[in-house]
C-alpha cells in the first residue's frame, strides 16, 4: 500500500516544528548564560573579585532549558517513529490515516531520558555550559 503522502507532510512538519523549538531553546540558553556572565564580569573590580553568585546562579536557566530542550526532542523522536511507520520503513504499531498517536511510542529509544542523557546535541552544549560554570565559579 502507498503511503499518504499529505499525512507524511503533517508528520514532517511536526518534526520540523520540534526541531525548530529545540534549536531555539539552545540559543536561548546560551544567551541566558552569556547574560549572566557579562553581570558577573560586570562586579569584578581592582579590590573585589566578581560576585560568584551569578555564575550560581546560571545553574539554574540552563538545567531548565536542559530539560524543556529534552522534551521537545523527545517529541521529534516520537514523530519520527510515526513517520518510519506511515512511510512503511517499520511496522511494529498501526497507525490510521491522519492519525498522530505519540502515546503508542514508548520505551527507551522515544524517551525523555534518552534525550536528556543520551542525545549528541543536548549533553555536550548543556554539559559543558554547567562544567564550565561550576568550575569558573570555584576557581579564582
Amino acid at each position: 500500500m502507498k503511503p499518504n503522502e499529505q499525512h507524511l507532510e503533517f508528520i514532517q512538519n511536526s518534526i520540523s516544528r520540534m526541531n525548530q523549538c529545540s534549536f531555539q531553546i539552545k540559543g536561548w540558553a546560551i544567551a541566558a548564560v552569556s547574560a549572566l556572565i557579562a553581570v558577573y564580569v560586570s562586579t569584578i573590580s581592582e579590590t573585589n573579585t566578581g560576585n560568584k553568585i551569578y555564575l550560581r546562579i546560571a545553574l539554574a536557566p540552563v538545567v531548565l532549558f536542559w530539560v524543556l530542550d529534552a522534551f521537545y526532542l523527545s517529541k521529534e523522536y516520537k514523530f519520527i517513529g510515526i513517520y518510519n511507520n506511515v512511510a512503511g520503513l517499520e511496522n511494529h504499531i498501526v497507525i490510521r490515516e491522519y492519525e498522530m498517536p505519540l502515546n503508542k511510542f514508548t520505551g527507551w529509544h522515544y524517551s525523555f531520558w534518552r534525550a536528556f542523557i543520551g542525545s549528541a546535541s543536548t549533553v555536550p552544549l548543556y554539559g559543558a555550559l554547567i562544567i564550565g560554570l561550576t568550575v569558573w565559579g570555584i576557581a579564582g
